[in-house]
């Protein structure tokens, strides 16, 4: 259960014939009382499912008099393009497919709620024994283009290498715990709960993960910049849910476990299976942890890591020329690249009011 991003081509079909055709309907945004926003599953993103299933979502929403429906989409990279063809009001993705879907298609989007980062989830394993400087010459097998390339090219970096000092094989997930099983596999950078299956395979080891490039691989709720300005009660309201929803899902209580069971099972899992996942997954249950986390210089840092990537890897939205062509906005004025063209930006005020209990 992940988030990825997938291939060039389904980039640039979708940034080309959807946000062309629907991005000046999304940026006409104005007071309204009806809302939408999607989701797809993956352990920290099970809570969404949950607030619109338990109503407390409704509760939320009828304190502020407005409507909120959370809506699953089970295509990930689908429910992004929706968000950005103007058919939601928010969507749950990753810092990397923001910055490179609507943002870099021209939408100007803002991370609402930070909700975690994976601390683990992603990893690449080798048969037997090595690191990082014994992949050199040989095939990693992974999802092209999504967190797993983005994980090892950080895992390169740090080892003083290059993807140019082995080959990267496209492999499908689907198709992932598979492939490793053959004699033709030698490496994968994956996620869970594929890890989990290939780590129980004889002589696998795991040389890198994503504990060890911490806050990087960050899990988000991201709404239209304009329907949040013009529409403030909507941020309350799916901030107010969520902190509910985390304070309970956190809990040590029967009604804490009920609730973690039930995103279990609607994640086709149970509910150990479930915890596990949570292991590896640093949620930010406590909105005050959320809000230092986006005020830290190191989510500044991170973003650069990030958009440096997506431009090398050409899916820096359409046509960028330059990796500073996509704007960054960050809490307390600090910006990464065109200051005029500010599309992605990270505000931390809601969580803040959830922290103060102003909501």
């Amino acid at each position: 259960m992940t988030r990825s991003s997938f291939l060039k081509a389904a980039f640039a079909a979708a940034l080309v014939t959807l946000t062309a055709a629907f991005a000046p309907m999304a940026a006409q945004a104005e007071e309204k009382k009806k809302f939408r926003i999607a989701w797809s599953i993956y352990v920290g993103w099970m809570p969404y499912g949950y607030m619109q299933d338990s109503g407390i979502m409704k509760k939320w929403a009828d304190k502020y008099g407005i409507e909120v429906e959370i809506v699953k989409i089970n295509d990930y990279i689908e429910s992004i393009n929706q968000y950005a063809a103007g058919g939601f009001d928010g969507v749950t993705a990753t810092n990397m497919d923001t910055l490179s879907i609507p943002s870099g298609g021209g939408v100007d989007t803002t991370a609402l709620i930070i909700g975690d980062f994976s601390n683990g989830n992603d990893a690449l394993l080798i048969k037997g024994e090595g690191d990082i400087a014994s992949l050199k010459g040989k095939k990693v097998n992974l999802v092209e283009l999504s967190v797993s390339h983005y994980l090892l090219a950080r895992g390169l970096a740090k080892a003083g290498m290059s993807e140019k000092d082995l080959t990267v094989v496209n492999t499908s997930d689907a198709d992932m715990a598979a492939a490793f099983a053959s004699d033709d596999v030698v490496a994968a950078v994956t996620w869970n709960p594929i890890v989990a299956e290939i780590a129980k395979m004889p002589g696998v080891t795991k040389i890198l993960d994503s504990s060890d490039i911490p806050g990087e691989i960050i899990d988000l709720l991201v709404v239209n910049t304009k329907t949040l300005k013009d529409n403030p009660k909507f941020a309350k309201a799916v901030v107010g849910a969520w902190y509910e929803t985390m304070a309970l899902m956190a809990s040590d209580t029967p009604e804490g476990k009920a609730a973690r069971t039930e995103m279990a099972k609607a994640s086709g899992t149970d509910l150990a299976g479930f915890e596990a996942q949570l292991k590896t997954t640093a949620m930010f249950y406590k909105p005050a942890d959320a809000v230092a986390f986006a005020k830290e210089p190191k989510l500044v840092e991170t973003m650069d890591f990030v958009r440096k990537f997506l431009f090398e890897k050409g899916i820096l939205g359409t046509g960028a020329k330059s990796v500073d062509d996509v704007g960054i906005a960050f809490p307390g004025g600090e910006t990464l690249g065109d200051t005029k063209n500010i599309m992605l930006r990270f505000d931390p005020s809601y969580m803040a009011m959830a922290a103060e209990g102003k909501l």
